[in-house]
């Protein structure tokens, strides 16, 4: 059986007005799922969604790799069309410390004042301390608000209480099948698609002084409206060869911020699904962030402010900007 061709899934919406509609991107042209035809599996034409389609994942990508070719010569440029978050999740899981680099650099960015150790000791006591959760096959993973989702191209709105804003580029991947308990070698297979995702952070909250004992604060640092742009594809995972072999790059205002492969994870896509599945049903539409490498906003010393550009690609998935505007 020949290989389906090539192509990636987005929300669109007519700037003129009209409803959020899934489509099927080739060639920079998008054809619209709900008059396509044949019939895809699901509700009407009218209710159709990309969370649809995952729902009815296995029959549907054989067809959709059918419908690519028609993309080019009955499709709408891109270029016309708004460009929408590509999925709406029910749940979003958030991995927190995966990257390894990236942990160390804040350890030494967060080190307090009056810590009697020089950035070379916390460097290693931290290296140390990966090495150990690695080992430990323990990953670390918290809940994150659908309702922070925004599109790709969207503006980034700095909420006025949000001293230090930050950017997080991620991997995130889009679950297809239900994936209840299950071990790690079968995890992939739940797995539909990828997209990109910013985990926009107000890092000043994360680590809450009045109450140290406790922790972090995830709510109020990951979870404002708009600090998770996210897409612009659903790329299918059948044309990830690896997920490891990726590469994020971020940049604000053209200048590089994080440059790191998916390698430098210390736990893989597949363990992550299998390791959020031991404790609940992920479900289509579902995303699984994966942690950001080495180079946020901490460690350069750098936040962000109204008016900065945030452009962020990881290989293969495309790229996704997001202007900032401080609140009104």
């Amino acid at each position: 059986m020949a290989s389906p061709q090539q192509f990636v899934l987005g929300t669109f919406a007519d700037p003129a007005g009209g409803g959020a509609y899934p489509g099927l991107v080739s060639d920079d042209h998008v054809l619209d799922l709900r008059t396509a035809g044949p019939p895809l599996p699901g509700p009407p034409a009218g209710g159709l969604t990309t969370r649809v389609l995952l729902e009815h994942w296995d029959a549907v990508f054989p067809l959709l790799g059918a419908l690519a070719g028609r993309a080019a010569a009955e499709g709408v440029p891109v270029a016309d069309l708004r460009v929408l978050a590509p999925v709406e999740p029910r749940q979003v899981f958030q991995s927190g410390a995966n990257y390894r680099t990236h942990v160390i650099d804040l350890a030494v960015a967060h080190r307090a004042a009056d810590d009697p150790r020089d950035a070379d000791r916390v460097r290693a006591e931290t290296a140390a301390m990966m090495d150990r959760r690695a080992a430990e096959d323990l990953p670390y993973v918290f809940v994150g608000l659908p309702s922070a989702i925004t599109g790709p191209y969207d503006d980034v709105v700095l909420p006025s209480w949000c001293a230090e804003p930050d950017w997080e580029l991620e991997l995130a991947a889009v679950i297809g099948r239900p994936a209840c308990r299950v071990d790690r070698d079968a995890a992939l297979a739940h797995v539909a698609a990828y997209t990109i995702a910013n985990d926009v952070t107000a890092r000043e909250v994360v680590f809450r002084p009045d109450m140290p004992a406790i922790g972090s604060d995830w709510l109020r640092a990951k979870n404002a409206p708009t600090f998770t742009p996210l897409g612009p594809w659903l790329v299918p995972a059948a044309f990830v060869a690896d997920p490891r072999d990726l590469r994020l790059t971020l940049k604000v205002n053209g200048e590089v911020r994080q440059d790191e492969s998916a390698k430098d994870m210390i736990f893989d896509v597949a363990r992550l699904v299998s390791y959020v599945s031991q404790t609940t049903t992920l479900l289509p539409g579902d995303l699984v962030l994966t942690g950001s490498p080495a180079g946020n906003g901490k460690h350069w010393g750098q936040i962000l402010r109204d008016g900065d550009v945030m452009e962020g690609s990881i290989t293969g998935l495309g790229t996704q900007r997001n202007r900032c505007r401080a609140e009104s």
